[in-house]
């Protein structure tokens, strides 16, 4: 078992990584003071994991999209029930969430720790599936996509994805279609957990009150190492440097038109759109954040209201900037967004301004690391993007330059791979619907 210790002194908290004898990484971070202790067990499987081989595999695999959140679903079901009549006899409380890129399942709890993170290791590792009981999730992951192919928040989102993006699957929704779920069996969900459920590609991280102790005990009992090594090759797609359409429109039942207006960026691989994901935030509250004067232009004049805000998506090859909310004139907010970004690009950010901006990001961040969700978040997202240690992340932001962002401006924000998404009122005159 290997064992590496990285401390932050000016945070006064440190990480134990440690590489189990199972095979599994552990990032473990005790917080002392802490009463509440997150776990999080994750595997590098998600939405936009349709395509792979491994070492004993002639040839790609291609399968249903949805496949990752459908396991997901599954996974809380074995032969002696749920996992959450489990947790609920220790108090934890327990959750799962499939991303574009990986799956996680986690708990939170304020005691008996070693027996919630027992039952965490146990069922995520041990699947059970009958065709019965996928046929029965079928039926009910498909009302959930119906739902959420009814719901204005969801939709005008997954609407720009497809907007920037020709065929990377970031565009598909995580839980798939009605009809590629229906393509799921049983046999294809065992062949998916040992595969993508293989330890070597899965990471345990836990923050706050527990001690490394507590977690090598439980993994000693509950771990074994798989029969052998796994090696994934994940299929790649051709994704043109282009957007594939600049406008798409959908009427729902909103009270007010909804937008999203998003810049398609350039990936650096996984290190690089994780450290570039920083500092594009960073752009996003420079270019019009609530400090910004393009922020207060916008809100006196009524064309956004306090449900704007930025965010900015990445991933293992992906990138994109994302500026959101209600709008009576979406254009007009796209509009004015797309000149802002002009104007910088051509005539340069202002140092106090930046300087500003970088400073609260660091404050933001420090928070972060003051809590323990993101600090497993931050450990998670590191870990499989090769990052050894989590608080480079804050070296990103204390050693930015002015010249660093007006060239990450230039990279990440070109108005001619920007397009916008629109979900209007279905009683509005104006918008027509998605192709």
């Amino acid at each position: 078992m290997e064992k590496t210790i990285i401390r932050s002194e000016r945070l006064g908290i440190e990480v134990c990584r440690i590489k189990h004898d199972s095979g599994l990484t552990m990032l473990l971070c005790p917080m002392e003071g802490f009463s509440t202790a997150y776990a999080a067990f994750t595997t590098k499987l998600g939405s936009v994991d349709t395509r792979f081989k491994t070492q004993d595999d002639a040839d790609f695999v291609d399968v249903p999209e949805g496949v990752a959140h459908f396991l997901e679903h599954k996974m809380f079901e074995n032969e002696e029930g749920d996992a959450f009549a489990r947790y609920a006899k220790t108090g934890a409380s327990a959750n799962a969430f499939t991303s574009f890129d990986r799956t996680s399942y986690l708990f939170a709890c304020t005691d008996r720790f070693s027996e919630s993170l027992e039952i965490l290791l146990d069922f995520v590792r041990r699947p059970y599936f009958t065709e019965a009981s996928v046929q029965k999730e079928q039926g009910i992951i498909g009302q959930e996509i119906r739902m959420y192919d009814d719901s204005g928040d969801w939709r005008v989102m997954f609407n720009l994805l497809g907007a920037l993006y020709h065929n990377h699957p970031v565009r598909i929704d995580i839980a798939g279609t009605v009809e590629s779920i229906a393509q799921i069996d049983h046999e294809l969900l065992y062949r998916c957990h040992r595969t993508f459920y293989h330890l070597n590609n899965m990471v345990l991280c836990v923050a706050g009150n527990f001690t490394v102790e507590q977690v090598l005990e439980v993994a000693g009992r509950v771990l074994k190492p798989d029969a052998k090594p796994v090696e994934i090759e994940r299929g790649r797609v051709d994704e043109p440097d282009s957007i594939c359409q600049p406008l798409v429109e959908q009427k729902l039942s909103v009270a007010t038109p909804l937008f999203h207006f998003g810049f398609k960026g350039v990936s650096s691989g996984e290190a690089g759109n994780l450290k570039n994901q920083i500092l594009d935030e960073m752009l996003c509250d420079l270019i019009a954040g609530e400090a910004s004067p393009l922020y207060r232009r916008l809100y006196d004049a009524g064309i956004i209201n306090a449900t704007f805000g930025t965010e900015v998506m990445a991933g293992r090859d992906y990138m994109c900037a994302i500026f959101s909310g209600e709008s009576r004139e979406p254009e007009k907010a796209a509009e004015q967004i797309r000149e802002e970004v002009a104007a910088l690009r051509r005539d340069g950010i202002d140092r106090e301004q930046f300087e500003l901006i970088r400073r609260a990001t660091y404050g933001r961040y420090i928070g972060l690391y003051s809590r323990t969700e993101p600090v497993a978040g931050l450990m998670c997202a590191a870990h499989f993007a090769g990052i050894d240690d989590i608080f480079s992340l804050l070296d990103v932001i204390a050693n930015a330059t002015l010249e660093q962002m007006e060239e990450r401006l230039r990279v990440a924000f070109d108005p001619e791979k920007s397009a916008l998404s629109i979900v209007r009122p279905q009683d509005s005159e104006t918008g027509g619907t998605v192709e």
